[in-house]
């Protein structure tokens, strides 16, 4: 969906993205890359995304300043090296800001706002709490809200998972609960349903205990590779 501060409409290619309150949302299965004005680069945005421009402006040695806000879902940034001083790029999230200056990495913004930021190349300067981190080619870090960002660690773009299951009865009734593990940076969907993963990596859910039963777990890194995940639970 194409977002504009009046409303909402169907997205299509070629639609423009020209103003601030200007967005995009993509569904479930759905993607879209949209490409910066003046060869800047493209933005890769997954499934699951809402996307909105805060600041569109020009600096004075012509620069172009992009100040975007991710609220949930993730992007990945393919920017050529600015060549104006004053450009700035930069993608804010509820826990931070991330800014660059021509370069390839990515974000992944979970439901409760942390936020995990992988570089492939150049350099991004993460910043909440008044604090600053960069984050190097080949590393990652997180936010998370109310944190200043943790420091940055080699890259692993995993999105890999591991998981166990365990039975138990309340109340006469048959349960399982599925605790799985993914790599903390990355952002995880059951069935559709966004997880919370802590600090460890972790998430849990519950479910009634019913024949063949079976879960679609989607795990997302913040450069965008993806790996659906079909687990039964009995």
């Amino acid at each position: 969906m194409v977002l504009r501060p009046s409303g909402s409409a169907p997205a299509a290619v070629g639609d423009r993205l020209d103003a601030v309150g200007d967005g995009l949302r993509t569904g479930t299965r759905s993607a879209a890359v949209l490409e910066v004005d003046t060869d800047v680069g493209f933005l890769d945005v997954s499934e699951r995304t809402e996307l909105r421009i805060r600041t569109l402006e020009m600096a004075a040695d012509g620069g172009r300043i992009t100040h975007l806000s991710v609220p949930r879902g993730q992007v990945r940034t393919r920017l050529r090296r600015f060549t104006n001083q004053g450009s700035q790029f930069e993608i804010e999230t509820p826990a931070g800001i991330s800014g660059v200056r021509g370069t390839e990495f990515g974000v992944s913004v979970q439901e409760d706002g942390k936020t995990g930021i992988a570089t492939l190349t150049g350099a991004v300067d993460t910043t909440a709490v008044g604090e600053t981190v960069a984050v190097p080619a080949g590393f990652q870090n997180l936010i998370w809200p109310g944190e200043p960002p943790t420091q940055p660690v080699p890259l692993r773009d995993d999105p890999g998972l591991e998981y166990e299951r365990r039975v138990f009865f309340e109340n006469n009734t048959r349960y399982v609960t599925l605790t799985g593990r993914v790599d903390p940076v990355n952002t995880v969907f059951v069935d559709g349903a966004p997880q919370t993963v802590d600090r460890q990596g972790e998430f849990r859910l519950t479910r009634l205990a019913t024949a063949r039963l079976r879960v679609e777990v989607v795990v997302i890194t913040p450069l965008g590779r993806q790996e659906t995940h079909a687990i039964y639970l009995l």
